[in-house]
């Protein structure tokens, strides 16, 4: 359904009001059994039913009368959510404050914009002639200089071209309010670069309205044009419209690690490859719960869900259907967390990666199985407190040791794989660029921060991405199978700080950062430290065990 965008403009606060009092219409006609073709197969037209869904069905959503007064149709049966429905929803309300962007400190990185789990801030680069004609139609004062605030010069979108002898543009980043769930991931990884850029503000009664104004203004002025997007600044591609292909409205938490994850594959595929040339086979998980709430959909590209353990093999059955159609370019990509891809779904996972098809996955790592409440899983790890695997007089909680999935996965036959956080922006945009290239199965898996069942504020997604790097917790490598015949000449450790020593060491204070320090930081980790501080001897074998993996990985690339 990729071909059907939605017909709605989300900032319309008219027409949403307009829909959210519209009384049911269009296709509401009882399916009766006998009306069935005989097959059984339901007919519908799909063009009709996206351009009724959004005022019909969202409009009775957002009234709070779609459970009663909506009747089945013949899109409910089929389980159809048209593309981008997640657009309409309104998150404006569920927090009490909201990121201010201050222009002066801004240096057009992109790392807030990058970071988002909710498609809530987003940037934009225009040459200032055109925004100043922009700026200059707005007719209200104090409306015109308070969007103008929002526009900055910076020497990377503005400078450096006005010493080639071009335009500058001016470059702005602004807050949807329907979107923002007020995580402030983004006001931390801005102050974690130094840079100080937002701040958290409280709402009242003039900030929603203002805010969708200057929202307003960023969807009206146009795109960013393309000699302004660098592309070998990676973060620069969302800048590009063809990159953003998850419009949030998504149910995830405030601040969620997977959403990130999900937003990023998506822009890195679209930008390099065009956003009708990409499908989603999703397994069950939490990001089917919160990616297809009906009537909500963040997703503009083809998708489908499907069980929690045969997600793959859909995958292979979708491959050889367009391979098989001459849809040989189009690029596949299968997302599943731990239960997916570790546990239940690993036979199929395997089996995938055996044939030798052109098929990408994207392991969303959070270590528990969050779609169940923190469950433990194979990915846990040793001395974690999770269900089933409970801290306590008798157990000192998870007994196994993880599962190295990606390792694993090396070990299947020309298979490219990569290991990866979000929070490092150009190893994961280049790892699913790379796994796009390659022609055959490729795997990546990313460390995915799920903050109810990690013990971690809302905000701290990226940070404790970076953490579980440098602690040896998570490390980063990519296996090209292109790279060489041995696997030294495969594996890559490049973006791992102190790639030849076993812990890395802070540069100013010399502390060590190993899984003890990192398992500080987190309450899953909680009860393995008694009342002075000290970790248990759980937590000492689990860091034994962390080094262990380490040291394997320096012996498999060479460097050890």
């Amino acid at each position: 359904m990729a071909n059907y965008k939605p017909v709605y403009n989300p900032l319309d606060e008219e027409h949403v009001e307009q829909v959210a009092g519209t009384k049911p219409r269009g296709l509401e006609k009882e399916i009766h059994e006998s009306a069935l073709p005989p097959t059984g197969v339901l007919e519908l037209d799909l063009e009709r039913y996206v351009g009724d869904f959004n005022e019909r069905i969202i409009g009775a959503y957002a009234a709070g009368t779609g459970e009663q007064s909506l009747p089945a149709d013949v899109g409910v049966a089929r389980s159809l959510i048209p593309p981008g429905t997640g657009a309409l929803r309104d998150f404006s309300y569920i927090a009490p404050e909201i990121p201010r962007f201050d222009r002066d400190r801004c240096v057009g990185c992109m790392a807030c914009v990058t970071e988002c789990p909710d498609t809530a801030i987003l940037g934009k680069a225009i040459p200032r002639s055109r925004l100043e004609a922009e700026l200059n139609a707005i007719t209200d004062d104090r409306e015109r200089e308070g969007i103008r605030a929002q526009w900055g010069e910076t020497k990377k979108y503005y400078e450096l071209y006005e010493k080639k002898g071009e335009e500058g543009a001016l470059f702005g980043i602004f807050v949807d309010p329907t979107k923002c769930k007020g995580c402030a991931e983004c006001v931390e990884v801005c102050g974690t670069l130094g840079y100080h850029a937002l701040t958290m503000v409280k709402k009242d009664e003039r900030t929603i309205p203002r805010y969708r104004n200057y929202f307003n203004f960023f969807r009206q002025v146009g795109v960013t044009p393309r000699q302004y997007i660098n592309e070998r600044a990676l973060a620069d591609m969302m800048l590009s419209e063809e990159a953003l292909l998850y419009v949030g409205g998504a149910g995830s938490c405030m601040g969620c690690g997977e959403a990130t994850a999900i937003r990023m594959m998506l822009a890195a595929t679209g930008f390099v490859h065009g956003a009708e040339q990409v499908g989603i086979v999703a397994a069950t998980g939490c990001n089917t719960v919160y990616g297809s709430t009906y009537p909500y959909n963040p997703f503009l590209v083809p998708w489908t869900n499907s069980l929690f353990e045969n997600a793959p093999a859909v995958a292979m059955g979708v491959r050889g259907k367009w391979d098989q159609q001459g849809w040989q370019a189009k690029k596949l990509w299968v997302i599943g967390g731990d239960g997916a891809m570790y546990d239940i779904g690993f036979q199929a996972l395997s089996r995938m990666l055996a044939s030798g098809m052109d098929i990408n996955v994207l392991i969303l790592d959070t270590q528990v199985y969050s779609n169940t409440g923190g469950q433990a899983s194979t990915a846990t790890y040793t001395g974690q407190d999770a269900k089933m695997a409970v801290v306590g007089k008798a157990s000192p909680g998870k007994r196994e040791r993880r599962k190295e999935l990606a390792l694993i996965a090396m070990m299947h036959p020309d298979t490219f794989v990569a290991q990866t956080t979000a929070a490092h922006i150009n190893h994961f945009y280049r790892a699913i660029m790379a796994a796009n290239e390659y022609p055959g199965p490729a795997v990546v898996n990313v460390y995915t921060t799920c903050e109810p069942e990690h013990g971690v504020a809302d905000d701290r997604s990226s940070c404790q991405a970076k953490l579980a790097v440098d602690s040896r917790a998570f490390p980063l490598f990519v296996y090209d199978p292109r790279k060489g015949e041995r696997i030294k000449e495969r594996l890559s450790l490049a973006g791992n700080p102190a790639i030849v020593d076993d812990w890395y060491r802070l540069p100013h204070t010399g502390e060590v950062v190993d899984f003890v320090a990192f398992a500080r930081t987190e309450g899953r980790f909680a009860k393995q430290f008694d009342p002075e501080g000290r970790p248990s001897e759980t937590l000492l074998y689990a860091q034994a065990e962390r080094l262990q993996y380490w040291r394997r990985l320096q012996e498999l690339a060479g460097v050890r």
